[in-house]
């Protein structure tokens, strides 16, 4: 690693309808260096790098390329300034190819004709997945890709710009142990180079690793510049969390609301590559949530609880009796799931709240020849908006129209008609203003207290706190730490997630 300054970000702010989500924050990056920048959720990674990578605009500050004041509004003006980046959200075309997803924008033609010569791409490719070692094949159709394998092609597509700057946010999170290893060796190689690389992880061991140098934010903030041998794992997560919990928010209690029958139970559950012998129980009255970071497994776990995705071994026992989850099945036996992605997965926007309402319930408001009652789709849905005081009150009002709080309510909404045994809730006020969080808060307790079962997978670790009766964290695909009595902080979740606590 050089002295020599690469990009500065300098005083950048950024606010979306008035709210402050970076605020004055500075940003060096030196040639031929790994600069991971770390904080929690909501800290300001993402949108800090969506301004260097003109995705974003910013509000004010300045931006300097090798010395330069520069503007960069769109991904065409980083590229030609020499900054890839890997997004966490992968961008790849599931139709295509390997290699047109690799190369797209940047195919090689035939002649000085339009024409694509698919010959030379293929073997562009080919060299670029030997160059780095990937198990990929440049012909292979990305549909047909686990995700995994995905991910390694997300990030070929930003290997082969041949970048003076690399910006990976999380990558690693959907990858295997062997191909992470494939990953960070590349990052070494690239940085002996003199590329320069941010590091966007959750994961302190791999900053441990990898890092040169260290940003935390905060809140949209700076909080510290460290250099490789001052990053202590324990002293790195005190500064993302910023502050010691209140006790009100830190106390998880052992006693659920409702009695303390099992009414779930998962034994020794696996699905291939993504999680392993994972167990556990599920009282009657009892709010259970699920901590991890990114790739941990979570959300594909309580997928195949309802019954969207299988699994290769293990047993589910509802009531005492061996379940083997179907969706059709689990919406009949009482679960009810709001998934994570709830604008392409909860609900259908184009679609009003009655008729988003009813999409679940039909069974329920059938007339004996089949046809649906019109009297009895609406007399459900205002009761939903009123369960969950939705706004506007209006049944034919488009869900994608609403707020987000409020298109989750719908989503919940439509649940809270059915006799619900499990309700399995999704990072479920992620977007969500602080006072629609409250609300749904509300709801997901008034359930307990009727005896629902409530799966909470979050990534917020206040809410983890505030909500549940007993924690679990999951790492890799395995439950690691269970916190069911006694006082649990925020870091005390984020250092079992990280590999630092047993």
């Amino acid at each position: 690693m050089s002295g020599e300054t690469i990009l500065q970000a300098l005083d950048i702010g950024k606010s979306f309808g008035g709210v402050p989500v970076l605020k004055h924050v500075d940003l060096e990056i030196r040639k031929g260096e790994v600069h991971a920048l770390m904080g929690e959720n909501g800290a300001g990674k993402s949108t800090l790098i969506k301004i260097i990578t003109g995705a974003y605009s910013k509000d004010n500050g300045q931006l300097k390329w090798k010395g330069n004041n520069v503007e960069i509004n769109s991904r065409s003006d980083c590229q030609a300034l020499g900054i890839s980046c890997i997004y966490q959200e992968l961008s790849v075309i599931p139709a295509l190819s390997v290699s047109q997803n690799v190369l797209l924008g940047k195919e090689p033609r035939i002649g000085k004709t339009h024409l694509i010569d698919y010959k030379k791409m293929n073997s562009m490719v080919q060299e670029l997945i030997e160059r780095y070692r990937f198990p990929l094949n440049p012909t292979d159709c990305v549909n047909d890709l686990g995700i995994g394998q995905r991910q390694l092609v997300e990030i070929l597509k930003g290997l082969s710009s041949d970048a003076d700057l690399l910006i990976m946010d999380e990558p690693t999170a959907s990858l295997s142990g062997r191909e992470s290893e494939i990953l960070f060796s590349i990052i070494e190689a690239l940085r002996d180079k003199g590329v320069s690389i941010i590091y966007i992880s959750h994961r302190l061991e791999e900053v441990y690793r990898l890092a040169d140098r260290l940003t935390i934010l905060r809140d949209g903030e700076n909080v510290v510049v460290l250099e490789k041998e001052e990053i202590n794992p324990v002293e790195v997560i005190r500064l993302m969390i910023g502050k010691v919990v209140d006790e009100s928010e830190g106390s998880v209690k052992t006693l659920c609301r409702t009695g303390s029958e099992v009414a779930l139970e998962v034994r020794d559950l696996s699905s291939r590559g993504v999680f392993d012998k994972v167990s556990f129980q599920v009282r009657r009255g009892e709010i259970l949530g699920f901590g991890g970071l990114i790739g941990a497994g979570r959300t594909e776990l309580v997928r195949c609880l309802y019954g969207i995705d299988g699994y290769s071994s293990g047993e589910i026992y509802l009531e005492g009796e061996k379940y083997v989850p179907k969706v059709k099945k689990s919406i009949k036996r009482g679960f009810g799931f709001v998934p994570e992605d709830r604008r392409n997965q909860g609900f259908i926007p184009l679609l009003s709240i009655n008729r988003n309402t009813a999409l679940t319930n039909y069974d329920l408001i059938r007339k004996s020849g089949g046809a649906i009652s019109k009297k009895e789709e609406l007399k459900m849905c205002l009761n939903a908006i009123e369960a969950v005081d939705i706004r506007p009150k209006d049944p034919d009002k488009a869900v994608g129209l609403l707020s987000g709080g409020n298109q989750q309510k719908v989503v919940l909404g439509k649940w809270l008609m059915r006799g619900l045994k499990l309700l399995i809730v999704d990072e479920p006020t992620a977007g969500i203003d602080v006072g629609a969080k409250d609300e749904i808060y509300r709801i997901l307790r008034e359930l307990a207290l009727r005896g629902v079962m409530v799966i909470l997978v979050s990534s917020d670790l206040q809410e983890l706190l505030r909500v549940s009766d007993r924690i679990l964290v999951m790492r890799k695909g395995r439950i690691v730490k269970e916190f069911s009595e006694g006082t649990v902080t925020q870091a005390d979740i984020l250092a079992a997630a990280s590999g630092l606590l047993g």
